[in-house]
């Protein structure tokens, strides 16, 4: 089981490289950031889908975009220097503790 959990974690990893690169690529007229993008999306959906043989695909769908949500928005701000107002960060904490909820309470996370 904790290897699915390791998969899930790899999806969400590449999901986040792979976006990241997405604001780089410039609408894909930038190579090396455009093959980042499709090689991250492609271990990104791969490791997910590993994951639904044991996980529930809403369990795994969940975390997968909340977590996501919250990485990309870290990046978005360590790297291309954007700041989030005080709305969006209210609904991350929303979204995070959806994640926590689903993790720690939910007898449908494959625990």
């Amino acid at each position: 089981m904790t290897k699915y959990w390791l998969y899930l974690a790899i999806a969400i990893l590449s999901e986040v490289i792979a976006t990241s690169a997405l604001k780089g690529s410039e609408g894909f007229s930038r190579l090396l950031p455009s093959i980042t993008v499709v090689i991250g999306y492609l271990i990104s959906f791969y490791f997910l889908s590993l994951t639904l043989s044991v996980i529930p695909v809403g369990i795994a769908y969940a975390i997968w975009s909340g977590v996501g949500i919250i990485l990309i928005a870290l990046v978005s701000w360590w790297i291309y220097d954007q700041h989030l107002d005080t709305a969006s960060l209210v609904g991350m904490t929303l979204i995070l503790s959806g994640v926590l909820v689903i993790n720690l309470f939910s007898s449908t996370a494959g625990h």
